[in-house]
């Protein structure tokens, strides 16, 4: 049985045998997209497709709030958290515990700097103020610039602050005493995010057309890369120069090109609220807000829906970009660039996945979370801290590796009842390590209730019969163990088998097509030019015509003949054969005309058939691909079809001439059809059509009484002609 690839399969490029039913069909895990499509916890999947054992996560207890929005270190190793949408700011300590520092009168805290003096400030919205906090519980309005949001305040070596700011899409820069003005403007209602170069210029990410600013220190802007997203979210640097910048989201309105020194059009964009939302934190790194659920009062902090995919560039100092990583999915909330290891280290949502990628794109993913977003991840020497939402969580990567670890794979569709063959899988196993499976069957794409339980643990890779009973649908995990501190197992390839319950094949249509129409297969070569010249710059015989491609086959007119079309499918994908039969109406015996015919159209002669009434009947059948005990057929009966190859009877012809005329009298009958058409013909004359005295040709017997003008050169002969709906025709000379 071998109807293509089940859909889960093709989603994870899969690899179903196209072999024929009697043979199982197989799904095979091998590469990193083929596992990405399942579910990872204490995992990590290598570019080349090998799943090993994940950094160990610590979790923190964080406090009970609707989002974590920002995060800041501090130099004594605690840091400050951001929140919503109480707009409240808490200390924690190096053991982890937190406590309320601070409430602002906003609802978030969108992003937080400190001074060189390690004061604390705070950006906020949905009224855009920055708080400045120099104790606990006492926020101080420190710079309002009339926005809704500041998504991004980077502290200035000189104790001032850059900020990004929404909704008119500027950047401030303010001084150590809170006095503001605005440096840039942009064409976008967003400016989302904001990094300095090595030359000091101010790079700016926006949201509405996704473009990349640079803003010189002499004040001179110039787009440096314009995205195909509608955001740009987040921006690294590596010690190179090479910017990373992450693009999420689709432009949702036409560019305008008026933006001065832009390589890209541009455009200015109004606030588009949607399920997701953006911000910044930290000293010139950024975060989002997760998808804010019923807050519908409060505008996103971001215009890109949440999930949307996304994409990470690499911009080189010399302008030219690459695209390092992208998903279809997924979108990355945050980044940053690890040098020790020279690879970007981004953070995923709704997946809520962190990935690493070296410069030629070739990315890992480390860890899958349990909260949806990760919004924010801040390096402090070999650990990373990563901020959470959906829910909320707080979290410490360490380098050290996790003991154990399990991935569950999709669901994946066989698209009827199976049985479930064998399950294999390949892996390094060091001594002391575990790699074993579990499967679960259900007839259901989601797994609940009405599916199986979990088999008994599989333990050898080179197989096992799956356990799991007969259903459509069939899940499995992994499950891999270490001794602590011990190098862990790789699993690098999966594969189940299964075998479909064959289902009859069905003929779901018949078509008859007009009588003597037949369809002529076009040649299949192209047309040769003779005597072509030698010296051609192209071939121009090969066959591009796209309308000869497609079609393959044009209508034609043969008299005769009778064409039958039909269309006929097997759920099991079989390789189908026809018997084509066929009875005279009133009869119980069916003749058989052709077997093991395998293409859907049939043409014959009908001067081979007695006039008369058939009916023609398809059977299809799946015997090519199965045993003859296991064979299935299903079959299709046509309408009625009526061969008439007899010419209408043409009686009581009267031809009396009378002064000038000639007054003309006759009825035409057929056994079988309409009578469709009567012309006549006196020399020197033209043919003339004329109608039944009904005024229409739409009956089996129709009488016709016309007068003829007569010419003086006359030649005393009427000709008629009377043909019926197949084509047959009379012809009847009378002398006057």
């Amino acid at each position: 049985m071998k109807k293509g690839v089940p859909a889960a399969a093709a989603a994870i490029l899969l690899t179903a045998a196209a072999l024929v039913a009697v043979a199982p069909q197989r799904w095979t895990f091998r590469t990193a997209d083929d596992f990405l499509r399942g579910k990872f916890d204490g995992i990590s999947i290598s570019a080349e497709g090998v799943m090993t054992l994940a950094p160990r996560e610590e979790k923190l207890q964080g406090p009970a709030e609707d989002f974590y929005l920002s995060f800041l270190m501090t130099p004594d190793g605690g840091a400050y958290l951001g929140t919503g949408h109480e707009g409240r700011i808490y200390k924690i300590a190096k053991d982890g515990k937190a406590e309320l520092f601070s409430q602002t009168t906003e609802m978030d805290v969108t992003c937080l700097a400190v001074d060189r003096k390690g004061v604390l400030y705070a950006g906020t919205s949905p009224n855009g103020k920055i708080y400045k906090i120099t104790a606990p519980g006492k926020p101080e309005e420190f710079f309002n610039p009339n926005e809704k949001y500041i998504w991004s305040l980077f502290a200035k070596e000189d104790g001032g602050f850059l900020a990004a700011v929404g909704e008119s899409g500027g950047i401030y820069e303010i001084d150590a005493q809170g006095a503001g003005r605005m440096i840039f403007k942009a064409m976008e209602n967003h400016v989302l995010c904001l990094k300095l170069d090595r030359n000091r210029d101010i790079i700016a990410g926006t949201g509405g057309n996704g473009l990349v600013y640079r803003i010189g220190l002499g004040g001179k802007i110039t787009v440096i890369f314009e995205t195909p997203f509608e955001e740009v979210r987040t921006l690294a640097f590596d010690l190179d120069g090479n910017l990373y910048a992450a693009a999420g989201g689709s432009p949702t309105r036409g560019r305008r090109e008026d933006l001065p020194g832009a390589p890209a059009t541009a455009r200015e964009t109004g606030v588009t609220v949607s399920v997701s939302a953006a911000g910044a934190a930290g000293a010139g790194t950024a975060s989002q807000v997760p998808p804010l659920q019923s807050q519908a009062k409060v505008p996103p902090m971001g215009v890109a829906a949440a999930r949307e995919g996304g994409a990470l560039f690499r911009i080189a100092p010399d302008g030219l970009a690459k695209r390092v990583w992208s998903s279809a999915d997924e979108m990355i909330y945050s980044l940053f660039w690890n040098e020790t290891d020279k690879r970007v280290v981004f953070g995923t949502g709704p997946k809520g996945r962190l990935y690493t990628a070296d410069p030629d794109g070739n990315a890992t993913l480390v860890i899958q979370s349990g909260s949806e977003q990760l919004f924010e991840l801040v390096p402090v020497g070999v650990r990373t801290y990563i901020l959470g939402n959906n829910p909320c969580s707080l979290a410490i990567l360490n380098p050290d590796l996790r003991a154990g670890g399990e991935y569950t794979g999709p669901v994946l569709d066989a698209r009827m009842i199976s049985a479930w063959g064998r399950i294999s899988w390949a892996a390094d196993l060091p001594a002391g390590t575990v790699c074993r499976f579990q499967t679960r069957s259900g007839n259901s794409a989601e797994p609940g209730a009405s599916w199986s339980d979990w088999s008994p643990p599989y333990q050898k890779g080179e197989g096992e019969a799956i356990l799991s009973p007969k259903a459509r649908f069939l899940q499995f995990k992994a499950h891999l163990q270490a001794p602590t501190g011990k190098p862990g197992p790789a699993l690098s390839r999966a594969e189940l088998f299964y075998l479909q319950t064959n289902v009859p094949p069905a003929v779901n249509r018949i078509d008859l097509l007009p009588v003597n129409d037949v369809l002529l297969k076009l040649p299949e070569n192209a047309d040769v030019i003779l005597g072509l010249e030698s010296r051609k710059a192209e071939d121009p015989a090969k066959d591009d015509d796209p309308i000869r491609l497609m079609v393959g086959q044009r209508r034609v007119q043969r008299k005769g003949y009778q064409a039958i079309q039909w269309e006929a499918e097997d759920p099991n994908s079989d390789a189908l054969s026809f018997t084509l039969s066929v009875r005279l109406e009133g009869e119980k015996i069916w003749r058989v005309l052709e077997e093991g015919w395998t293409e859907t159209t049939y043409a014959f002669n009908t001067i081979n058939f007695p006039d008369g009434i058939y009916l023609f009947k398809v059977t299809a059948s799946d015997a090519g691909s199965n045993p003859r005990p296991q064979s299935l057929s299903g079959e299709k009966t046509s309408r009625a079809l009526i061969v008439d190859n007899t010419a209408p009877a043409v009686r009581n012809v009267q031809a009396v001439r009378e002064s000038n005329g000639l007054n003309v009298s006759f009825t035409a009958e057929d056994a079988f059809l309409a009578v469709k058409e009567a012309r006549y013909l006196v020399r020197p004359d033209e043919w003339r059509v004329v109608f039944p005295e009904d005024g229409i040709a739409d009956s089996r017997a129709e009488s016709y009484k016309f007068r003829v003008p007569l010419d003086a050169r006359a030649d005393g002969l009427l000709t008629i002609v009377v043909k019926d709906a197949a084509g047959n025709t009379a012809v009847i000379k009378q002398n006057f």
